[in-house]
């Protein structure tokens, strides 16, 4: 049975809806960076999903080439991630969605090595026809944060981000975007199939 990132590590993909305390360990990530609005059809965020996926892909099915990669294990690709973030703000301002820079995610299995990820690169460069230069290796440890489940429309989510920094803020805690950390989300349901008001998103901010 592939490995799946989301059951084995409930406490990181599966939280409650109600906002907890956890500290992230150090994770590699297939990553794209950009700026703009989410939203434009044909727009960079939508192109940096292709990119990833193509390369995600690549890796998972490796097990049928004849490219061994050393230590592989069947797997199911992790949910797309983001890190989002406005110069100027702290957190995000849902409002100004042009303003937005972020960073597009797919976390890594931990047999994909930076060797493994530059194979990756080139074989999907050449399966495709497609430049996949955009796609970097990224090493991240997100560490302390206060996290909950924000199940409805993404337009929806000040109100659950509120909610978190209220409750982060009881427990002692205040947040942290000083250090250039970032607003987190990790996307577990397919916008395309759902419906708004069913979406599952995990929503994390960084605090000390």
């Amino acid at each position: 049975m592939a490995f799946d990132y989301k059951k084995e590590y409930q406490e990181f993909y599966l939280p409650p809806k109600q906002p907890q305390i956890i500290t992230i360990p150090s994770m590699s990530f297939l990553a794209v960076r950009g700026n703009g609005d989410p939203n434009e059809i044909d727009g960079a965020y939508r192109a940096s999903i292709g990119l990833l996926y193509g390369v995600a892909y690549t890796i998972k099915m490796s097990k049928m080439g004849k490219h061994p990669i050393k230590g592989y294990f069947d797997y199911v690709v992790p949910p797309l991630e983001g890190f989002w973030w406005q110069d100027g703000i702290q957190g995000v301002d849902y409002a100004k969605k042009e303003t937005f820079q972020w960073i597009s995610l797919i976390r890594l299995p931990e047999f994909v090595t930076k060797e493994t990820f530059e194979w990756a690169i080139k074989e999907a460069s050449k399966k495709k026809g497609m430049d996949f230069s955009k796609v970097e290796f990224f090493a991240y440890e997100e560490g302390l944060c206060v996290q909950c489940m924000h199940i409805g429309p993404y337009d929806d989510e000040p109100a659950t981000v509120r909610n978190m920094e209220e409750f982060a803020q009881g427990q002692g805690y205040r947040l942290d975007f000083e250090s250039g950390r970032y607003h987190h989300e990790i996307y577990l349901s397919d916008v395309r199939r759902c419906k708004p008001e069913n979406l599952k998103t995990v929503i994390r901010q960084p605090i000390k």
